[in-house]
């Protein structure tokens, strides 16, 4: 069966150009979320649009270089196509509304704050196929994170298993796991709102955990006005 490990979407430049929208690459990911925290600090919705326009003239940096200002993002990019860049660039999704940006943004809770990212990163960088840190956050996405990193602990696990198999014990009879209890505690992660044991676990970024933090596959912000 075929799988993805995202989702990827076009949009229009003001001048008809597409641009192919998939998730951040880290390197440009930590601006992004460091320009967000700004949002949420805005003193109005004029301001919080304003800075905004700034994390999807960041995220401009991974799907279109030509646009390097403000200037350029005002001239070649609509606020629909902003909301967009911002919903692919890191699954934080922004209603078309007015006068409740800084609302949505200080109710998204999407930040760094909760993620350890240099132990992911450090656990990561082992498989050997980088030159240095920089060079695997402009290689990876958190999605790409997240799979890669399920990959190495159930093949790490494998591993393990053979080693005790020799010695005649059955991980898996004796409690170890394996990739179909890995499924089901992932499950049960979804289930049970994200919440597990380790607060840095990766694979914990998921359902409500990661709709709160703003770190998932498509997950992140959602705010509707009523009244």
């Amino acid at each position: 069966m075929a799988t993805k490990i995202y989702d990827v979407s076009f949009a229009n430049l003001v001048d008809g150009t597409e641009i192919r929208l998939t998730p951040l690459k880290l390197i440009y990911l930590r601006d992004f979320m460091e320009a967000f925290e700004l949002v949420k600090e805005a003193g109005d919705d004029t301001e919080a649009v304003d800075r905004l326009a700034e994390c999807a003239r960041i995220a401009m940096q991974q799907y279109y270089p030509d646009i390097k200002t403000i200037e350029d993002l005002e001239d070649n990019v609509d606020m629909p196509t902003v909301y967009k860049i911002i919903d692919a660039a890191a699954g934080i999704k922004v209603k078309d509304q007015e006068n409740d940006i800084k609302e949505q943004a200080t109710e998204s809770g999407s930040s760094w704050d909760d993620l350890d990212l240099a132990e992911i990163e450090a656990e990561i960088f082992l498989l050997g196929i980088w030159k240095d840190y920089e060079e695997l956050e402009r290689s990876m996405s958190m999605p790409e994170i997240i799979v890669t990193l399920g990959s190495k602990r159930d093949l790490d696990y494998q591993e393990k298993k053979f080693l005790a198999a020799i010695q005649g014990v059955d991980l898996d009879k004796n409690g170890g796991g394996g990739s179909q209890n890995k499924w089901e505690e992932m499950k049960a992660r979804v289930f049970s709102g994200g919440q597990t044991g380790d607060p840095n676990d990766i694979l914990s970024f998921q359902g409500t955990k990661a709709e709160q933090n703003g770190f998932g596959i498509g997950v992140g912000m959602s705010y509707e006005k009523i009244g």
